[in-house]
């Protein structure tokens, strides 16, 4: 595919590739175990020129029916994913994603690996017979919750340390 050199005749080759992206995306996300929708949604977010665009603008961008944007965009504002975003003169919020979603959902993960923990805690408390072998799979589960719990400052720092180093420059798995 010829690179884009950003004129209005690129118009159509900058929106066949979002399209591309967009559906590459979503099948990405789907082999995650999440619905392909939400990954359409994300997929289309990813890419839009807009800090903030409607739940319209979303459905048409990302190719999905318009009802099933409040529920996606609900499971997504649970992830850390997305936030709403109101503005004057509208009655309706508008959809956005943080230009740092990875960090966002790395720093929102912790929720989801203590209410892990708990549950592993909770079933090693309440099952005392359980065999060696489930024992043991619990055990982890609970000490692999609470170590990459422990471990999230770190690689925030980490994370937030290689973007102050990476400046300007393109990705270096970017094909020349």
């Amino acid at each position: 595919m010829a690179q884009s050199t950003g004129t209005a005749a690129d118009t159509d080759g900058d929106e066949g590739f979002r399209d591309d992206f967009v559906g590459r995306f979503s099948e990405y996300w789907q082999s995650q175990g999440r619905p392909r929708t939400e990954g359409r949604i994300v997929g289309y977010l990813l890419v839009a020129d807009r800090d903030a665009v409607s739940a319209e603008e979303i459905a048409d961008g990302a190719r999905v029916s318009r009802g099933s944007v409040s529920q996606s965009v609900r499971r997504l504002r649970e992830m850390g994913f997305v936030a709403l975003v109101g503005e004057p003169n509208r009655r309706s919020r508008l959809v956005t994603m943080d230009e740092d979603v990875w960090g966002g959902f790395l720093r929102n993960e912790r929720t989801y690996l203590r209410r892990q923990r708990e549950l592993a805690a909770t079933a090693l408390d309440r099952l005392p017979s359980l065999s060696p072998p489930a024992r043991n799979r619990l055990r982890n589960m609970h000490d692999y919750m609470s170590w990459l719990d422990d471990y999230h400052d770190t690689l925030l720092s980490h994370w937030e340390e290689y973007k102050a180093q990476r400046g300007q420059e393109p990705p270096k798995d970017r094909p020349a």
